[in-house]
């Protein structure tokens, strides 16, 4: 979703077994680039739930979100201003199937690994060692931030 020239997205890591998993993008400003399964988010679209579907769409997984690393602004390789919402899965079902025509490749990579891949070899490489660094000194967050009302909050409804 794009609000006043500001482009929203979601992007999650994908752990199991000390391995994250990244994909190989096919898009006009991220070709042969490796990235989290991500995306903009939909108007009116949860965060959370655009996250999984993002997800779901680009690598067949069914996940679900068990924390975050932090939100993330920056000018992205295809000169947006980029507000990024990243979070982290577990995988819940179901099987590897790839996005057509804008995911050429997948892999599971130990962070350690994906920490020491050249930056040339990223989409918005900075973005990603900022994530992967947290990942690694476990710097996450509760989920909590972005749903639960404060005790004694009054929702309006409108």
């Amino acid at each position: 979703m794009t609000q006043n020239g500001i482009v929203l997205v979601v992007s999650v890591s994908i752990l199991k077994d000390n391995e994250v998993l990244i994909i190989k993008e096919n898009k006009p400003f991220a070709i042969n680039k490796w990235n989290f399964p991500s995306g903009r988010i939909e108007n009116k679209e949860d965060i959370l739930h655009a996250a999984c579907r993002e997800v779901k769409e680009e690598t067949g997984f069914d996940v679900k979100l068990t924390g975050t690393t932090g939100i993330y602004n920056f000018i992205s390789s295809s000169n947006h201003q980029v507000i990024l919402f990243h979070f982290i899965g577990e995988l819940t079902g179901g099987s590897l199937k790839l996005e057509e025509n804008e995911i050429v490749d997948s892999k599971w990579i130990r962070l350690s690994e994906l920490m020491n891949l050249p930056y040339q070899k990223l989409r918005d490489a900075n973005v990603i060692k900022q994530i992967v660094n947290r990942l690694l000194n476990e710097k996450i967050h509760s989920l909590a931030i972005f749903n639960e009302p404060l005790k004694g909050e009054v929702l309006n409804e409108d």
